[in-house]
């Protein structure tokens, strides 16, 4: 009597899949090896980015072994040409430009000061200041350039905190006009 599983009888030359799969196993562990050196020969020998490839290859020979012909094609052309293909792809990944972005994408990282002008302008701040009178470029230097209170400027040149605000105004109405007359606009 038969097994009560339900097996059916093999055909005459039918291999059982377990010992396929265990056939193909033994043939891609056979080819390993020289699956590994090849790799290293193209990738430049990292150790991990070649395991890498070589673990993937295997992975695909043995996901489609059933399409594969194991039998009357030898197998490892084909797993050195998917090899290949992985690290070229590979290749062309790393060198990719990313869809989508562009420099207009990040405006302040691209935006950037020219020391040139700022330098001649500075030439020109310190030309006019030179023009006004020593109370009046002292209160505009202290309020305005270095950002002191009215208060702090009174107590450090006692003075009234008036004084500070009259010579303040006086001195940058004569330095509006003497930037005028360099020709700059303020």
């Amino acid at each position: 009597m038969r097994g009560t599983t339900g097996d059916a009888p093999q055909p005459p030359g039918a291999v059982d899949s377990a010992t396929t799969a265990g056939l193909r196993a033994e043939l891609l562990i056979a080819e390993r090896e020289r699956l590994h050196h090849y790799v290293a020969a193209l990738a430049g020998y990292d150790p991990h980015h070649v395991e890498d490839v070589v673990q993937e290859t295997l992975l695909r020979a043995w996901q489609l072994g059933d399409r594969l012909d194991w039998r009357d094609r030898p197998i490892r052309m084909w797993l050195f040409r998917v090899a290949r293909n992985l690290l070229i792809d590979g290749l062309r990944k790393d060198r990719a430009v990313p869809v989508g972005v562009t420099a207009t994408d990040y405006p302040d990282a691209l935006t950037i000061a020219d020391e040139t002008s700022q330098v001649v302008d500075r030439c020109v701040l310190v030309d006019a200041l030179r023009a006004l009178a020593p109370a009046h470029r002292e209160a505009v230097v202290h309020v305005h350039l270095l950002g002191a209170a009215g208060e702090d400027v009174a107590r450090l040149l006692g003075v009234p905190k008036g004084t500070v605000k009259s010579r303040t105004h006086h001195g940058l109405r004569r330095l509006r006009h003497e930037l005028a007359e360099r020709g700059v606009a303020a």
